[in-house]
């Protein structure tokens, strides 16, 4: 059974900073890349050194993937949170929570010895999503 694999791109997430696609929809499902807290327009990153800025702009740039991709927040089926620090769990996940508050995803967090550009935190996920072929 063939199936399309099909770049996502779009503005309103911060360009890829490396040789990989934002995401990828193969099928009826979309994996998106691991978002930064990076602004779209500038490529800058944004929130300093407040986990919970960088958090919310992590989950804006996942959520303007998700609906380039023909998904939304309700289809994630799993989400990993990549945390520089284990100490910033609670802040994260408070605001995380506020963009599933029923039927969450699967997830795993993960703490890490670094992320790009030296941020806090780092969210990839997958939902399922239209197959436009």
């Amino acid at each position: 059974m063939p199936t399309t694999r099909t770049v996502i791109a779009t503005k309103d997430a911060p360009a890829a900073i490396g040789p990989y696609s934002q995401a990828i929809r193969a099928g009826g499902v979309l994996y998106c890349s691991g978002q930064i807290a990076l602004d779209p327009a500038t490529g800058e990153l944004v929130g300093g050194d407040d986990v919970s800025a960088q958090t919310r702009r992590v989950l804006d740039n996942l959520g303007a993937l998700l609906a380039a991709g023909g998904a939304s927040w309700d289809s994630v089926v799993k989400v990993t949170i990549f945390l520089a620090d284990m100490n910033d769990f609670a802040t994260v996940n408070a605001i995380y929570g506020e963009r599933f508050s029923a039927a969450p995803p699967a997830r795993a967090t993960v703490a890490v010895a670094g992320l790009p550009k030296g941020v806090k935190v780092e969210i990839d996920a997958i939902a399922l999503a239209a197959d436009a072929t």
